[in-house]
């Protein structure tokens, strides 16, 4: 059998292109949600921004929800250009003749990867720059710290990504709804919009086994101390090999049940 191929890479990258290039609305809806959030959280942080006063501690402290939301949108977008490639060959019903073609599992893995970039760059990077324009916030100034930010936002998605998939693949479109509400249970827990000191002293220690806590805590650091925090992004990366590893041998053993119990042909079903 050959090995890794990043042709056949490319060619499911190039499928997954022309299904978004043949609709408008999907491109359309990757910008819409993004663009709705920035704008308006982006107001709440002007009105507490002007409540507070600029260098006050309240008005620094707004200063870092634009950014939260700009970071959140990159996370949850990377999570869902992952899933929602996959549910285009169960809704197609076309994920039982990906599986008997040459087409090696991680080959198809990296391609979806790939296209949560592709999905990403599309929905939120004309937001970063909307958020500029309205708002004076530029995230890629933060320079090299945005970049360990999305490595970790990043791995951390597909792992959740990952995570789905394998249900999907175990229980069919049952499973469906996993890929649009499983990452807001992450929300709260990952201290998006809060430090983590504002959590229960029990919930904390969940709030810092999550990867995002880490650089939403790295952003408010940025923002509010003007310092980086490369120690917390490193645990967060971390964190994020180990979830990485075990979403993995999720996803193998789910596909090996799914396969077992025989339900790969009616996961369109």
């Amino acid at each position: 059998m050959s090995g890794f191929s990043f042709a056949r890479v490319g060619a499911m990258m190039l499928r997954y292109t022309y299904l978004l290039r043949s609709s408008w609305p999907r491109v359309v809806e990757m910008t819409y949600w993004p663009m709705v959030q920035m704008l308006t959280w982006g107001f709440l942080q002007s009105y507490f921004s002007a409540a507070g006063g600029a260098r006050s501690f309240t008005g620094k402290l707004a200063g870092t929800l634009i950014g939260a939301v700009l970071l959140w949108d990159i996370l949850l977008r990377a999570q869902q250009g992952f899933a929602f490639s996959f549910l285009e060959e169960l809704w197609s019903r076309n994920l039982a003749n990906l599986l008997m073609s040459p087409l090696r599992t991680s080959e198809f893995l990296v391609s979806l990867m790939a296209m949560s970039l592709v999905r990403l760059v599309v929905g939120v990077v004309p937001v970063t720059i909307l958020a500029i324009w309205f708002f004076g916030f530029n995230l890629w100034a933060l320079g090299l710290a945005v970049a360990a930010f999305f490595v970790v936002l990043a791995l951390f998605a597909w792992s959740i990504g990952l995570f789905v998939c394998g249900m999907l693949l175990r229980y069919g479109l049952g499973a469906e709804n996993l890929a649009w509400s499983l990452m807001f249970v992450v929300q709260p827990l990952g201290c998006v919009y809060y430090p983590v000191a504002a959590l229960p002293s029990w919930l904390q220690p969940v709030a810092w086994s999550l990867p995002p806590t880490y650089v939403f805590e790295g952003l408010r650091g940025l923002l509010i101390d003007h310092v980086f925090r490369g120690d917390l992004m490193m645990e967060g990366l971390a964190i994020d090999a180990v979830l990485f590893a075990v979403a993995t041998l999720s996803f193998s053993r789910l596909l090996a049940g799914a396969r077992r119990a025989g339900t790969l042909l009616q996961t369109g079903e």
